[in-house]
């Protein structure tokens, strides 16, 4: 048995099927690019939108907030206008890439302070421009001991 699960364990190493934790320099080029589009955010830089691919998508904390890059960038307008758009803060990040680094993904937990905790998980694509976002997804942090309390009010404000 221990013969077979090493066996299949290398065929999916060798076929770059597996993965595994980005190696040290893709992940210090992985932190420095989301915690500058963070930053973006933060500063409200329309830059922000460029990192995001053309076909990338942006999934938000509410049920109807799912967007390609343009249509969030068109709901987020009243955002950049202002001197902070909004801020999210990284205090971890696990960084992941395919086989042959084309595709980075990555998931965070965020200290934000409108919002509180939050968690994201990325995709990144890897290009001869550098890195764009083709996949984000943000959630609220939500402690195991207040979920049922969390899922009332949800219900609630569903049924207004």
């Amino acid at each position: 048995m221990k013969r077979l699960l090493a066996a299949v364990v290398l065929f999916l190493g060798l076929t770059g099927l597996a993965h595994a934790a980005a190696d040290a320099a893709l992940t210090q080029q992985v932190n420095a690019f989301i915690d500058e589009w963070h930053d973006d955010a933060a500063n409200a830089r329309l830059a922000y939108f460029d990192k995001m691919a053309k076909d990338g998508v942006y999934i938000g904390t509410d049920r109807t907030e799912l967007w390609v890059r343009d249509d969030f960038k068109s709901w987020a307008k009243k955002f950049f206008e202002r001197k902070s758009a909004w801020s999210f803060k990284a205090t971890r990040r696990n960084v992941y890439a395919s086989h042959d680094k084309s595709v980075i993904w990555f998931d965070e937990l965020l200290d934000t302070p409108n919002m509180g905790p939050c968690m994201a998980s990325g995709v990144l694509r890897k290009t001869a421009q550098g890195f764009e976002i083709v996949h984000y997804q943000l959630s609220m942090a939500v402690p195991n001991a207040v979920a049922g309390q969390v899922t009332r009010l949800i219900g609630a404000q569903s049924k207004n």
